[in-house]
């Protein structure tokens, strides 16, 4: 594969990831889209390493690392989520609103 393939990739990633976030109401599914952007933003950022600097593998260990951080994120994520539903009953970004300090 070539970096151009990665990157159509990545940005294919972004924009389903943008369209997701902004179309969207539900926290899950607000949550997901932020999702699908970082990971693009991590195939871009892996795809741009492995082809500057193809004889380390820093890069990779990065993105895994990254990757394993972001899918700790989201269980807290969505363990607030679950809280917030729990409590009020709530699961929509303007049913939510109230919650602020």
């Amino acid at each position: 594969m070539t970096l151009e393939s990665f990157l159509l990739l990545a940005a294919a990633l972004f924009a389903v990831g943008v369209y997701g976030t902004l179309s969207q109401q539900s926290i899950v599914m607000l949550m997901m889209g932020l999702e699908l952007m970082i990971n693009g933003v991590l195939v871009a950022g892996g795809a741009f390493w492995y082809f500057l600097a193809p004889s380390s593998a820093d890069g990779q260990v990065l993105v895994l690392v990254a990757l394993t951080v972001m899918a700790l994120e989201m269980a807290m994520g969505f363990a607030v989520v679950t809280a917030i539903f729990r409590a009020r009953e709530v699961d929509t970004t303007d049913g939510a609103g109230d919650l602020k300090g």
